[in-house]
């Protein structure tokens, strides 16, 4: 049985010790010939496992997966392991580095160079539905935008950069979002000045614009239209 001072340690289990992670998707032939090569050239797995300890002498991949199949097809009795912690951090760096997993990145707070990179990712998968998407304006236009007061994805379709409802889906593989807090509107103006003046200011719902206006003496509020009020509250 592994202890606290085996993890990082590199293990030579039984391989029913192990059980397999969550699954992914692998073609049978490529788990197939591996096997084959595997045993053509010497059984042993050069790339260990990367497993957790669920119990005495049991275990279960956390990542390599690929490895423990082609393991299994190849009929190893003992495989090569690496044991780490039980934390779902653990379990997400590794995966990730695997590449059982897609990383994501905060939109809320991405820097303009880390929101090209996760489109041009997104845009050359096969198949992709922003394949049209043009990558120079869709940077541009998200980057600018409030995102860091964004609650959903549903506002990039407001900026009419290619981005469809219907494509949202495809952000979600690479982006979250972690919204900040709406300025209190006694406070708004100010930090409206701070973030950009109108571009913060035309995030807020028009009730919150009105109510802003009217705190700061701003007349004719109840003919005004969205527009009007953030230039009004823009130059106040």
């Amino acid at each position: 049985m592994s202890s606290l001072s085996d993890i990082g340690n590199l293990m030579h289990l039984y391989l029913d010790e192990i059980e397999p992670g969550e699954s992914i998707k692998v073609s049978e032939f490529l788990v197939k010939a591996s096997a084959h090569l595997l045993n053509q050239k010497g059984g042993r797995n050069w790339v260990p496992l990367i497993v957790k300890e669920t119990g005495e002498d049991s275990y279960q991949v956390i990542g390599n997966s690929f490895i423990y199949a082609v393991a299994e097809e190849a009929g190893l009795e003992r495989v090569w392991c690496i044991v780490a912690d039980d934390s779902a951090d653990t379990l997400e760096v590794t995966q990730v580095l695997a590449g059982e997993k897609t990383p994501k990145i905060n939109l809320s707070k991405a820097t303009r160079e880390e929101i090209m990179a996760a489109l041009e990712y997104l845009i050359s998968q096969p198949g992709s539905p922003l394949k049209a998407v043009k990558l120079a304006v869709a940077t541009n236009r998200i980057d600018e935008a409030p995102r860091q007061h964004w609650k959903n994805f549903d506002s990039v379709v407001k900026l009419k950069c290619g981005i469809t409802k219907a494509k949202l889906e495809a952000l979600k593989q690479v982006f979250y979002l972690t919204p900040q807090p709406m300025p209190e509107a006694t406070h708004a103006t100010k930090n409206a000045k701070d973030a950009g003046d109108a571009v913060v200011l035309k995030a807020l719902t028009v009730t919150d614009l009105k109510k802003m206006a009217k705190t700061r003496g701003i007349t004719g509020i109840s003919k005004m239209k969205k527009d009007d009020l953030v230039k009004a509250l823009a130059q106040a």
